[in-house]
């Protein structure tokens, strides 16, 4: 079996930010003994910017995002040198493996991370794997490492995505606001995966939060992995989930499979705005797989640069999809319910292309 493991910043650090030894160390080991059964271990890890902020005794964590990759540069040496330490024990080598996310949306880049990935595993090493946040932009990243962790299952083609994080899993509300709220056991392929309240995120130290991770289990259902969203606390829980122990929550497969490039459009991309769409060019693009025309258009909200991440709605405000806009916002409320032959002057006459649409 093929897993990535994620744990987050929360479950590494204390409340100042400084990494937690033991939470490193168990995680190691279990890693060396899920291993020595034959298994193949991907870890992605948060808390290179949380021990940037110890590292340099900061009272505090910084918003700006020019201190926060400062930050990422002097604490990703620090996280390296705590796992490749706990590694060492179990003879073990780790591999630094920083990513961006024009990686998956490439297909050179995507090729060669594979490619990367691969040797190292067949090297008999353990790929340690973050977003190279000193250099990433804002404008375009992952967002948080739960993203990421699906993005890298579906890359490597996993058999199982494990999201270690400070809750036992899934609840049908918040547990820290709602005492009724219940685990949720078992999520089908079927089901809204996104229809429970989500909104709790349990500290300030990371970047995601219960909705990063639902959409993570998401990506991966959709790229046929099952996830598997878990606490880092609980005693063996990778030896235990890789075993099939029920815990935490499971979200099975998909039997749709996405490209990475889809995968990263439909659900780890920024959305910018909205293309309301009559019902006739709902069905074009649910059944006939057609790109969006402007034809089919009846309101465009938000301002948005072609190459920009948005939705497709029907007016009611149910979203139907979502894609890459040919054009920008202001071209796109021109061209909004003309027929193709009569637009003049328009370097693309196609909204959304077909090949960059997910349809829902």
């Amino acid at each position: 079996m093929r897993i990535v493991l994620k744990i987050g910043t929360s479950s590494l650090t204390d409340d100042k930010g400084v990494l937690i030894p033991s939470v490193i160390a168990s995680v190691t080991d279990q890693i060396a003994d899920v291993r020595a059964s034959g298994h193949e271990v991907l870890l992605v890890t948060s808390g290179a910017v949380a021990s940037g902020v110890a590292g340099l005794g900061m009272a505090e964590r910084p918003t700006d995002t020019l201190s926060l990759q400062a930050l990422s540069a002097v604490g990703q040496p620090q996280l390296m040198a705590a796992y490749n330490g706990e590694l060492m024990r179990h003879g073990l080598v780790g591999a630094q493996v920083l990513l961006v996310p024009n990686d998956f949306v490439d297909r050179n880049q995507y090729l060669h991370a594979k490619n990367t990935l691969m040797r190292l595993i067949e090297l008999g090493c353990v790929p340690i794997i973050n977003e190279n946040d000193a250099i990433a932009n804002d404008e375009i990243r992952y967002g948080d490492n739960d993203h990421l962790a699906a993005l890298l299952s579906h890359l490597v083609s996993a058999d199982l995505l494990l999201l270690l994080t400070d809750t036992d899993g899934l609840y049908t509300a918040d547990p820290n606001a709602d005492a009724s709220a219940t685990l949720v056991a078992h999520v089908a392929a079927d089901d809204p995966l996104m229809s429970v309240d989500a909104s709790g995120s349990g500290t300030n130290r990371g970047s995601g939060g219960m909705a990063s991770k639902l959409a993570a289990a998401r990506i991966a259902s959709w790229s046929g992995v099952t996830a598997v969203i878990a606490a880092a606390q609980r005693d063996n829980v990778v030896r235990d989930v890789v075993a099939g122990a029920t815990l935490g929550t499971r979200f099975a497969p998909h039997d749709r499979s996405l490209s990475a490039r889809k995968l990263w459009i439909a659900f780890a991309a920024d959305v910018v705005g909205t293309v309301t769409v009559d019902a006739g060019a709902a069905e074009a693009l649910r059944s006939a797989g057609r790109s969006l025309l402007p034809a089919g258009v009846v309101n465009v909200a938000g301002s948005f640069a072609a190459g920009e991440v948005v939705n497709v709605s029907l007016s009611d405000g149910r979203i139907i999809g979502r894609g890459l806009a040919s054009v920008d916002a202001a071209d796109a409320r021109s061209m909004q319910g003309k027929r193709s032959s009569d637009i003049e002057g328009q370097r693309s006459t196609v909204v959304i292309h077909r090949d960059d649409l997910v349809v829902f």
